[in-house]
């Protein structure tokens, strides 16, 4: 119990980090993906991730980077206790005995592990933000527009009952089992080639961010087209849906964008991805070390 209150803190921590530094990144990844595919002959509303921030500052001011933020931060606690108590129990399911150093393979397999099990709170979370940070994106200018985390909950549950704020979750469970299983793996890796050991207790802070970093630039590098059709088909309309599913939005995405249309965002995901995860596995490093 020691371990998973160390845990459950420590994530805690680390998430709260990883959302303060990367969340402003995210809402221009979010506006680009789900903005709508320009007629023939038209611009998009966005030209690029610069295009979209200016445009953001300029009609909401500095506040409409961290729009939606009151969803993730709202969970943070219960999402990060969830992906990290988890990893640290499939860990010890995985030890050989009692405080024996995983393998990379180990830690992939904890990492997928945590994935399902975070998924569950993912998926009515990033749905909550993406609506929030998307609305100014869409083409409708009478589309409803939230006051906040709570009214997008209202009006979702409203219209689609409890289960519409699972909507997507199939491609959240996409995402994060892979990409979880990827993270962890390249953090161990890194950790273990910088410690030239499987012993990386010793490691100091420069280590740690940077193998933090590409940790979490390894998530988005293997599972971005599938972050896109989460958010499309999370911020689709309810009873007029121009998508049925996840192998339907893939084929028109496709279709009508080819394959960048599946990487709509990518910049601003890659560029926030570094210093957010590099901010989380430090924060949560340092927590649990403090802890004992």
């Amino acid at each position: 119990m020691a371990d998973v209150a160390k845990d459950l803190t420590a994530g805690t921590v680390g998430g709260a980090a990883q959302l303060i530094v990367g969340h402003p990144f995210d809402t221009i990844k979010v506006k680009l993906q789900s903005q709508p595919t320009p007629l023939p002959g038209q611009t998009p509303k966005y030209s690029g991730a610069m295009d979209a921030v200016r445009q953001t500052l300029a009609a909401e001011g500095p506040r409409g980077l961290y729009k939606g933020m009151g969803a993730p931060l709202a969970t943070v606690a219960a999402f990060n206790a969830v992906l990290f108590t988890v990893r640290g129990q499939m860990e010890a399911l995985l030890r050989s005995e009692p405080g024996a150093p995983l393998t990379v393979n180990q830690q992939v397999i904890a990492g997928a592990g945590a994935g399902v099990a975070v998924s569950f709170l993912a998926c009515p979370t990033e749905l909550i933000k993406c609506r929030l940070q998307a609305q100014s994106a869409l083409a409708d200018p009478a589309a409803a527009k939230y006051g906040g985390p709570i009214d997008v909950a209202k009006h979702v549950v409203r219209e689609a009952g409890i289960r519409g704020l699972f909507k997507g979750l199939v491609p959240t469970m996409a995402r994060e089992v892979p990409g979880n299983a990827a993270m962890f793996g390249v953090y161990e890796a890194l950790k273990q080639y910088f410690a030239g050991s499987q012993d990386t207790s010793g490691l100091g802070r420069g280590s740690l961010i940077v193998a933090g970093g590409l940790a979490g630039a390894s998530f988005w590098l293997s599972v971005y087209p599938t972050d896109v059709i989460k958010s499309v088909i999370q911020v689709d309309d309810y009873k007029k849906p121009k998508y049925t599913g996840s192998i339907d939005a893939f084929r028109k995405i496709l279709a009508s964008e080819g394959v960048k249309g599946l990487y709509k965002g990518f910049g601003p995901a890659m560029a926030r991805s570094v210093p957010a995860n590099a901010a989380c596995f430090l924060a949560y490093e340092l927590t649990r070390s403090s802890l004992g």
